[in-house]
Parts: C-alpha cells; structure tokens; sequence
C-alpha cells in the first residue's frame, strides 16, 4: 500500500470482527478514531479508506483493519481507480514506498499518537 497506510490488528488471534470480545470490541472504535486522525494529520488525504482484510490463500486468516490514506495523486497514479479496484491494483504491482520515508513517517505517527494517548489520559483525569 502506499505511504501513510497503517494496519490496526488485534493482540490475540482473531479471524473477523465478530470474533473480538468485548473489551476488544470497545476498543476496537477509538483505536480506529485516531488511526484515522494520525494518517488524515500526516497525509492530508481526500479520502482515508478503512477496510477489513483477513485472507489466507483459501479461507480466513487473521483479521487486520488497514487505514489508507488516499489523495488525488495516489488515484492519478493508478488510473483514476477507486475503493477495492485501487486497494487490489496497489498490492497487484506490489511498489512499496522507500524505507527512509516509511521511517520518518512511522516516527512522526508515533509522535502523533503519544500526543492523543497523553490528551485522552488528561481528559479522563
């Protein structure tokens, strides 16, 4: 997937949503919520996809949520493609985005996301 597209997976072995127990399921919304905001923070996307993925070669495997940053140049470079046509061509070519800006990008994100683990943490208090 392109740069920015992170993939939230649960701890224990899960093969889909309806698996997840419930401490897991309420988690499960505001680790998305500020997956979300992480990538629309960093990317500026026109649109941030998230969708279920849990293929193995012929049946499920392990659930992983991917939260996909997609702007006008991610399309453009992919023919105007959208949604799982996008996603399937992606994985299809298989480019992957240079290691240095995976790195950098990984840094700010965990920057991003102690930032609203410590905002969360006051808000409670």
């Amino acid at each position: 997937m392109n740069l920015g597209t992170l993939i939230v997976g649960p701890r224990e072995h899960v093969m889909a949503i309806a698996e997840l127990d419930d401490t897991a399921a309420a988690e499960l919304g505001p680790l998305l919520r500020d997956t979300a905001r992480v990538v629309e923070t960093l990317c500026r996307p026109e649109q941030t996809y998230v969708c279920m993925w849990s293929h193995g070669r012929d049946a499920r495997k392990h659930l992983h949520i991917a939260v996909q940053p997609v702007t006008g140049e991610v399309r453009a470079r992919y023919g105007g493609l959208r949604s799982e046509q996008l996603q399937a061509r992606m994985l299809a070519d298989g480019e992957e985005p240079d290691a240095t800006d995976v790195e950098q990008f990984c840094e700010r994100a965990r920057e991003l996301f102690r930032a609203i683990t410590d905002n969360s943490a006051e808000d409670r208090s």
